[in-house]
């Protein structure tokens, strides 16, 4: 149990930040659910049952809604241990001479820059925090390292955001802020949802994945954020262990 511990989830209005977010609560940490749609995140709250809990209307890609829904946490419970860079999106799996600049910055905007604005909040607090120090546990994907087609703006800003787990982990040392990052593969959320009526493969072929259920998720989370600060998952991959990624196909 976590008692007294406060994180901070962003996009926990639904998938795997809404599960995340349940399981934290359930665990006893005081939460901050930060996301674009305030009745999302109360809907969350509602379904974690007893808890406390703030909701924290704000879009990732705007630094100033990140900083303030950090200092709004803060005010509210005093301090933050853990933050959940969850917040992403797609684009359309097109070719790349179809796909749309627009679609791309908001992409780049969303899953890059919003994980650095909030890794940023995160080493604001956590270093002048008393005691110091936290933890940050971004959310990466099996694309970190390998893409699915027709998946370039998705799969270079994860690919982009290993780099800044990495570069986090060595720049918090010094600050006892631990980051690390988990990288999940075919999660049942409504993301994943089109894996079980068949997804385009490396081959060219359409073929229906394996899933699992986002809970799996959930409780990798909190194992990592369970952690003393002395210990950290740099990376963890949790995925479909029937899911078409090890080898080749």
């Amino acid at each position: 149990m976590a008692s007294n511990k406060v994180a901070l989830i962003t996009g926990a209005g639904s998938g795997v930040g809404r599960a995340v977010a349940i399981r934290f609560l359930k665990d006893g940490y005081k939460v901050g659910l930060m996301g674009r749609r305030a009745d999302a995140l109360n809907e969350t709250i509602a379904l974690a049952g007893p808890g406390e809990a703030i909701a924290l209307p704000a879009d990732v890609t705007d630094p100033v809604q990140v900083n303030a829904a950090f200092d709004a946490l803060v005010a509210k419970f005093g301090r933050i241990d853990v933050v959940f860079n969850n917040a992403g999106i797609g684009a359309p799996p097109v070719q790349w001479d179809e796909l749309p600049v627009e679609q791309w910055k908001a992409v780049v905007d969303t899953n890059l820059s919003g994980v650095f604005y909030c890794m940023q909040a995160a080493f604001r607090v956590m270093k002048r925090q008393s005691p110091k120090g936290g933890r940050i546990i971004n959310n990466g994907s099996v694309s970190s390292y390998t893409p699915r087609p027709f998946s370039a703006a998705y799969t270079a800003t994860k690919h982009a955001v290993l780099g800044l787990t990495k570069t986090g982990a060595l720049d918090g040392r010094e600050h006892d802020i631990a980051v690390g990052q988990i990288d999940i593969g075919n999660a049942l959320t409504d993301m994943a949802r089109k894996m079980t009526t068949g997804v385009l493969q490396a081959n060219g072929t359409t073929a229906v994945e394996a899933v699992m259920d986002v809970e799996h998720v959930a409780n990798a989370v909190a194992h990592m954020a369970s952690l003393p600060l002395e210990a950290n998952v740099l990376t963890m991959n949790v995925m479909a262990t029937k899911m078409p990624f090890v080898g080749r196909g």
